[in-house]
């Protein structure tokens, strides 16, 4: 009896077995996780392929491989809705993006400021045969656009010329742009009416579409920075879609302190139901080039020749002179704009006007001549900068532009800034805002969040270290304290270090409405 009581117990045990524990092909242990929804906990974050298969304070898994996570900052990969580069080059390095790796940025937006290519389709295609290191998202751009229709001439297009630029937007959208960029600062997208880029922003709305706009005006140049918002927030709701401002900012010692005026306007729109959001990189020197930053829009009119041209003209001298000394008063003086290419790189145009002999003026019309160099211009407070960043609505983006530091530490430094030491944001919006609001935002699917399903993109990095290196005399060098990143499922930052894998993927916008 005893021998089959304890038989019966045996078998009964064996029935009860747990299963064996799932495989998987990567387990992130033992992290503080963020998820992008929920308040931080410590926990595992188990993949398989691309995917996120759990996400829990303690996964039942055997793992390929385990990455001990502990004391650090699992989040997800950081999303950032202002690259602006170019992502198709030939060169397999430059593709890899690793200034963008290396501050556990995984996915980025490119064709902003009006730049981006008509040719979606080509665009997003080219991820097929050149690799990526980050995933992308592309705009179809105002400037591209304009310019091949229109020309660069200070003029308004004709009815045809008006339908065939909304056709290129049209196809543009139905190819997976993610929306209509513009550069309304600058010429010849300047020269535009409201009207104008109202219809054409209408074709991306059709579609499901964002408006993402370098305004007009963000400093006292035009308009003013109070009006180009208002007409950015007109063209979204003129146009039937979200609109977005690039890079926020209250730029030059005209419009400084503006910023909760600028804030209000936005509240109110979102109040009367409208989609407005913002992006804003960190750092209180933005980035253009000397021609935008210094000659007048007229002079602009037909582009480089003919700017070249008006260099020369006698009877335009004073004008000329008049409208550049004007801005240049806007942007802070002449020590104000650090060169950062070409013949006088790392030197400010007050530095370049000492060693030529020239009056400020006449040193940027020499330096222009040669070709029109990238500048670093110190021109925001940091009050402005703080109370944008503050707001749920603005996520963070790098602009990122040759020369200047924000290529290599935006993340980095907003972390290590306006986080860890300033407490401007907690550490929770730092990562929300620059991973799952985006993606929401955007209707990136499965993206920005750590959960279930999502697709593989994580960061890991150490909230002791994690800061930019970056600086604007030496804006080459790499973030610091990241230990782990993983695009698809691949890891592509191990240890701190490049793997050379490029994992990212050409993310195509899936378009609404009418598409042929």
């Amino acid at each position: 009896m005893k021998v089959a009581l304890l038989i019966g117990i045996a078998a009964l045990s064996l029935g009860a077995a747990s299963p064996a524990p799932r495989k998987v092909d990567l387990l992130i242990r033992g992290g503080t996780i963020y998820t992008g929804s929920a308040e931080p906990f410590v926990g595992d974050v188990a993949i398989t392929g691309d995917r996120i298969v759990s996400v829990s304070r303690h996964a039942d898994v055997v793992a390929a491989r385990t990455i001990d996570a502990k004391g650090m900052i699992v989040a997800p990969g950081f999303i950032d809705t202002h690259m602006g580069g170019d992502l198709t080059s030939d060169d397999a390095a430059k593709r890899l993006v690793p200034a963008f790796l290396l501050q556990g940025v995984t996915t980025a937006f490119i064709g902003n400021d009006g730049g981006g290519s008509p040719d979606v389709g080509k665009v997003l295609g080219s991820a097929a045969g050149k690799p990526v290191g980050i995933n992308y998202a592309a705009y179809v751009g105002f400037g591209a656009v304009r310019e091949q229709v229109v020309g660069e001439a200070d003029r308004a297009p004709t009815d045809a010329e008006l339908a065939q630029m909304k056709k290129l937007v049209a196809n543009a959208m139905c190819e997976g742009a993610l929306g209509f960029s513009t550069g309304l600062f600058y010429a010849p997208q300047s020269f535009a009416k409201t009207e104008e880029v109202v219809a054409l922003a209408r074709e991306a709305g059709k579609r499901g579409g964002v408006y993402d706009s370098h305004i007009r005006d963000e400093s006292s140049y035009t308009v003013g920075l109070v009006a180009a918002i208002d007409e950015a927030i007109a063209i979204g709701k003129q146009g039937g879609l979200p609109s977005h401002i690039a890079h926020i900012k209250a730029l030059g010692v005209d419009v400084q302190g503006q910023a909760p005026a600028i804030i209000a306007r936005i509240e109110a729109a979102r109040r009367a139901g409208q989609k407005v959001t913002a992006d804003q990189y960190p750092w209180s020197a933005s980035g253009t080039s000397l021609v935008a930053s210094l000659m007048p829009l007229w002079a602009q009119d037909g582009g480089r020749p003919a700017l070249l041209k008006r260099f020369d003209d006698p009877a335009l001298a004073e004008k000329l002179r008049s409208g550049t000394v004007e801005n240049l008063r806007k942007r802070g003086g002449a020590d104000k704009l650090l060169i950062v290419e070409g013949k006088y790189a790392n030197r400010t145009l007050a530095d370049v006007a000492k060693e030529l002999g020239q009056d400020p003026v006449r040193a940027a019309i020499t330096v222009i001549r040669i070709g029109d160099p990238g500048v670093v211009s110190f021109n925001q407070s940091e009050a402005d900068i703080t109370r944008f960043m503050q707001q749920p609505w603005v996520m963070t983006s790098s602009d990122a532009s040759g020369g200047h530091p924000r290529v290599y530490g935006s993340f980095a430094r907003k972390y290590a800034k306006y986080t860890k030491a300033e407490h401007a944001i907690t550490l929770r919006q730092f990562v929300e805002r620059s991973s799952a609001l985006t993606a929401d935002t955007f209707g990136l699917a499965g993206r920005g969040h750590l959960r279930a399903g999502a697709f593989a993109d994580l960061v890991v990095f150490d909230p002791e270290t994690y800061a930019a290196r970056a600086t604007y005399e030496q804006p080459k060098l790499t973030a610091q304290g990241v230990r782990t990143v993983v695009v698809n499922g691949v890891v592509a930052v191990d240890n701190g270090a490049l793997t050379g894998k490029a994992a990212g993927r050409a993310l195509a916008h899936r378009p609404t409405g009418t598409c042929r």
